[in-house]
């Protein structure tokens, strides 16, 4: 389903169902991403703010791939444009829906599967992928962008007093 022949007319190819998938699932994904900035406000503001920076760091990487994907699938550049733009802004739906009907029994969990999901890329996606480098240079590059990031969400942790 998801295999196709590129195509280099400029005219006469056919947008490939890819491109819808990617559509939906990442509607779906930035959804759920604006009910977990919404959940994260309600935590505090230093927690929402910090939440809705570090998710914006991971859409962008994100966004710019699905609209590769999509001009890959057949849809010409504007196309791809607009549709990248609703799929994100389907965050702030999901933000509003969030903030206006999540009960507060919810929060807890909702927050608990956005940081679940981000441990879950890093040990399933990263930390893989760094443990195949072989040139200890680029390793140690790794490693420290890793750490910093680390110490990064300590300070700001140490930062915010309660």
């Amino acid at each position: 389903y998801l295999h196709w022949h590129h195509c280099h007319k400029s005219k006469g190819c056919e947008v490939h169902p890819v491109t819808a998938l990617t559509i939906v699932g990442d509607s779906i994904h930035n959804f759920i991403d604006g009910l977990v900035i919404a959940a994260a406000f309600f935590v505090d503001e230093v927690t929402g703010w910090v939440t809705a920076a570090l998710i914006m760091g991971h859409e962008l990487p994100q966004e710019l791939g699905n609209f590769s994907v999509l001009v890959y699938g057949g849809y010409d550049k504007k196309k791809a444009i607009i549709w990248t733009f609703l799929a994100q802004a389907t965050c702030i739906l999901g933000g509003i829906v969030g903030w206006f009907l999540t009960p507060e029994w919810l929060i807890a969990p909702l927050l608990a599967f956005a940081a679940g999901g981000f441990i879950y890329i890093s040990a399933s996606d990263l930390i893989p992928e760094l443990h195949k480098e072989k040139d200890l240079k680029k390793s140690t590059k790794h490693f420290v962008a890793f750490a910093l990031g680390v110490a990064l969400m300590i300070g700001i942790k140490l930062a915010v007093h309660h």
